[in-house]
């Protein structure tokens, strides 16, 4: 279930006074009149002294999250240690999320969650949620008896095209960003050239910061197709041109193609998976770019079919350090892989589900050789130093880098743009799709998989289905060897 404290800000004692000025000039007449404010002004304004918390004051988070923790402490619910926002109770099976005033809490036993709203009642008035449909934005439809959760946004697309008077288009757009010809040979490793665009004045870089941040949010909780786009534009915010605003055109035509994305999370043994990958000088500046995809899985020693499930995080990031080769930046990707591992993993143990080494896929032999120490380290001397914390890891178990085939990394879509045909082909494997093979897109239909061994990510080569599915449906989809 989900509740929601109201008024959490306000009404929290201050370790300090605060103190504020107001214009007398801004108070009703009544209020005036009620406390004889006319005599009791100075030079046109009313000086106030600020015992409790109001809105605005920066201290108010801190002040009523510290006040929380004391009034839970007593009925046995704590903050662990490692993962701020989540708490436990020292005995009871019952965990909670808590951001801002907003908890997701999980329980067993109808008596131990009463035991929690007793506890909040005492001081604060709540509003509940017993079915847990919306928290912190996100719309979420439980199915207990096939054990999944759809999770999606319904309507925020909606309002954003509305808040940037954006008309949807004409004819269909399948492609969130506009994709440079592709070239072969030497001119594949020519980096990107500048954008020599006139400028896009003050005006068009706020309206680039103001979708950037507007769509981030959704990007990150329901529809990571968009994160490339994002992650694009989001380094160009601060220099937008003429050409960034016929990006965002672009985008927001494609947000009004499909504007309500749904991730499908099953039921699973919480075994975290991470596919990493790299795009060597595909950003600006001779700059390479590092992708990620999280899901929960599978143990693989439970006889259990290999298969996806909806992703918990998706890494998009432009690489710090400019690299010198694609080993380099598939090394580097794996190192910011391996850093956000750590802390997912440390998550998943305070939520109670210990993790074996954490299988990491990547489709670069040197960098697996390197991390795994099957390669000798020769010109590898001269890359950055801390990309090699990723062989001390494996050599500690904490991840275990694998080599698996380009095609079957979720992480390659984070890393670089490409045309509307594949985006068609992807996007049912990073969003919720239909059951109904008639209602999938022509390019995931079974008469188009014939022969197409490799070009689909991960799903339909080495027995894995799309989580979305029925699994005897998908097995016959499974295309002949080529």
């Amino acid at each position: 279930m989900c509740i929601d404290i109201k008024n959490f800000y306000l009404g929290t004692p201050l370790d300090r006074f605060e103190y504020m000025k107001i214009p007398l000039a801004l108070f009703p007449s009544h209020i005036v009149e009620q406390y004889d404010l006319n005599e009791k002004a100075k030079d046109g304004f009313v000086y106030v002294e600020i015992r409790k918390a109001i809105y605005g004051l920066p201290q108010a988070g801190i002040l009523a999250n510290k006040l929380l923790k004391k009034r839970l402490k007593p009925h046995g619910y704590y903050e662990v240690k490692h993962t701020p926002g989540l708490w436990k109770h020292i005995s009871r099976p019952i965990q909670f999320t808590l951001v801002v005033d907003d908890f997701g809490i999980k329980y067993v036993g109808r008596r131990h969650l009463d035991h929690l709203l007793r506890a909040i009642k005492q001081h604060y008035m709540i509003s509940e949620d017993w079915e847990g449909k919306l928290y912190c934005g996100i719309t979420l439809k439980w199915n207990y008896r096939e054990k999944y959760v759809d999770i999606s946004m319904p309507g925020y697309i909606k309002r954003a095209l509305e808040r940037f008077k954006h008309t949807a288009p004409k004819k269909r757009q399948d492609q969130p960003f506009p994709c440079a010809p592709r070239k072969y040979g030497a001119a594949a490793q020519e980096p990107r050239p500048t954008d020599d665009a006139p400028s896009a004045g003050a005006a068009g870089i706020k309206r680039i910061q103001q979708l950037v941040g507007t769509i981030m949010y959704y990007a990150r909780s329901v529809d990571s197709t968009v994160l490339m786009a994002l992650s694009e534009m989001g380094s160009e915010q601060a220099t937008a041109t003429t050409k960034t605003m016929a990006d965002a055109i672009h985008f927001l035509d494609y947000l009004a193609t499909h504007p309500d994305a749904t991730i499908r999370y099953h039921a699973s043994d919480m075994i975290l998976n991470n596919h990493s990958d790299a795009s060597y000088l595909s950003a600006s500046r001779g700059r390479s770019r590092a992708g990620g995809h999280f899901f929960l899985g599978w143990n693989p020693e439970n006889n259990k079919p290999i298969r996806l499930n909806g992703q918990i995080l998706s890494l998009c990031e432009i690489l710090k350090f400019v690299s010198s080769s694609a080993a380099e930046a598939e090394l580097g990707a794996l190192f910011l892989n391996t850093k956000q591992a750590r802390i997912i993993r440390l998550t998943l143990d305070e939520l109670g589900h210990p993790q074996p080494p954490t299988p990491i896929n990547c489709d670069n032999e040197t960098a697996v050789g390197i991390c795994n120490g099957t390669v000798k380290r020769q010109r590898s001397r001269s890359m950055e130093m801390r990309y090699f914390y990723v062989a001390d890891q494996v050599d500690n178990r904490i991840v275990d880098v694998r080599w698996a085939p380009g095609a079957e990394n979720m992480g390659d879509y984070l890393t670089k743009h490409f045309l509307a045909p594949h985006h068609r082909r992807v996007r049912p494997l990073y969003t919720h799709t239909p059951q109904s093979p008639r209602e999938l897109p022509r390019a995931m239909r079974p008469r188009d998989l014939r022969g197409c061994v490799g070009k689909y990510p991960g799903v339909y080569t080495r027995g894995r289905v799309l989580p979305n599915m029925d699994t005897s449906r998908v097995r016959s989809w499974v295309p002949r060897a080529a």
